[in-house]
């Protein structure tokens, strides 16, 4: 049970940080320093320390001997590399969407557009609340594959991007046409139409990527 509770102490410290990280609390070159972290949070350095070498794994931190922990981030040409990658999962994901989604998910995916249209709407857009009903369209879209472990891969690349994605849905004209690409392909899937699920899904994550102006 000891055992267990030190797993989960270490998955929690890590799960932390890599949200700060992925976030923008901590930037690039920023040291970690496992005393100020493990007093911020409660816990001894052993859990801290476990963290920061699983966050190296990850390529989010860089462990130098004898100096410390330094965040290493995302750089553009990942961030590039990410949305090239999950255009043709996400493509996937709708296709099996199609053959996978229930009833209960269609629906929820419907009130997630109304709700980011009423929002958009509003005199004060609010862009973080649009960009928190972006994210649930995906994640609804990811467990509506039917796929524990494409569902998996999605969620982490959809973190790891996390703050080009808000700056995307952050501009108002980008989420309108982001709202209007979800209702596409929420309309294919309706239609067991997998092909333009598929395509209209592989153009969406293409579109933002345009508009970060990270192609090339």
């Amino acid at each position: 049970m000891e055992e267990y509770a030190d797993h989960s102490l270490r998955g929690r410290v890590f799960e932390r940080l890599r949200e700060d990280i992925l976030s923008g609390v901590y930037k690039e070159k920023d040291e970690l320093r496992e005393i100020s972290i493990g007093e911020e949070l409660g816990v001894s350095r052993t859990p801290v320390r476990e963290a920061l070498r699983q966050l190296e794994l990850e390529g989010l931190v860089k462990i130098i001997p004898n100096k410390g922990a330094y965040v290493t981030g995302i750089t553009q040409a990942d961030v590039r590399d990410i949305y090239r990658i999950r255009s043709m999962m996400e493509g996937l994901c709708a296709r099996w969407a199609t053959e996978h989604i229930t009833e209960e998910q269609m629906t929820e995916l419907e009130e997630i557009i109304l709700l980011s249209e009423f929002h958009l709407k509003k005199k004060e857009a609010c862009a973080e609340q649009v960009s928190v009903l972006d994210g649930k369209f995906h994640k609804v879209l990811y467990e509506a594959s039917n796929s524990r472990i494409l569902e998996h891969v999605l969620t982490d690349f959809h973190k790891y991007v996390k703050m080009a994605r808000r700056i995307s849905v952050g501009s108002k004209n980008r989420a309108q046409k982001s709202i209007l690409e979800h209702k596409e392909i929420l309309e294919a899937i309706k239609r067991k139409d997998a092909d333009m699920a598929e395509r209209l899904a592989n153009q969406h994550i293409m579109n933002v990527m345009a508009n970060l102006h990270i192609g090339g």
